[in-house]
């Protein structure tokens, strides 16, 4: 059996920029270039091309700015409550909270090493009507 390339594994084109539903395939710790704790989130875009189906998104909580962490920590917020979960002061960062919940990503087009890729703009519930670009 011979594999074959299909049309959307030749096309370059980034989806449209703007909100998406997606689902959160990955939630974990990792460690930054630098070394610093960061939580990494990984959303399967439905309705995209294969090549653009998943979108990562990092939150550096250690060893940034304070302006730095506390935009990581509020944008963390955003997507916790995008998933239908609210935060409250002392809880804990838990990956497995966030494991399989749907909700709305919006992307923007970025470029990383002079190749086009999407970046992760913002987070909103699955149920919100924001007018999905379909």
């Amino acid at each position: 059996m011979t594999t074959r390339f299909d049309t959307s594994d030749l096309a370059n084109d980034p989806p449209a920029a703007g909100f998406y539903p997606a689902t959160i395939t990955s939630a974990r710790w990792r460690k930054s270039a630098s070394g610093h704790r960061m939580f990494q989130i990984v959303y399967a875009l439905t309705s995209v091309a294969p090549a653009y189906g998943c979108v990562a998104e990092y939150f550096v909580l250690e060893g940034a700015t304070a302006r730095g962490a506390a935009t990581a920590r509020r944008r963390l917020v955003e997507v916790y409550r995008a998933c239908g979960l609210e935060p409250r002061p002392g809880d804990a960062i838990t990956p497995d909270d966030l494991i399989g919940a749907p909700l709305l990503v919006k992307v923007e087009h970025d470029e990383w090493n002079g190749k086009p890729r999407l970046r992760v703009a913002g987070h909103r519930s699955a149920d919100a009507d924001i007018g999905i670009p379909f």
